[in-house]
């Protein structure tokens, strides 16, 4: 997947594969233009879920998502 970043003020929308190490995030604006289509390691992931402003985030459900889905509310 290639490294795609806009304007990340107008994300309405972001989906997470979860994953060990490299998680690839996909974020959406509110007419569904594509935003953000990147990896996103680890350590990097609460730093840019906090230069988001509040949207809808998606992700599978797995043993490690309640983890990211608290780690994505905190600002």
């Amino acid at each position: 997947m290639g490294e795609s970043i806009r304007n990340l003020s107008s994300v309405t929308q972001v989906g997470l594969d979860l994953a060990k190490n490299v998680f690839q995030v996909h974020a959406i604006d509110a007419q569904g233009a594509v935003i953000v289509a990147k990896s996103v390691r680890r350590g990097q992931l609460p730093a840019f879920f906090s230069s988001l402003r509040q949207c809808l985030i998606g992700m599978e459900a797995c043993s490690s998502a309640h983890h990211w889905a608290r780690s994505a509310m905190r600002k």
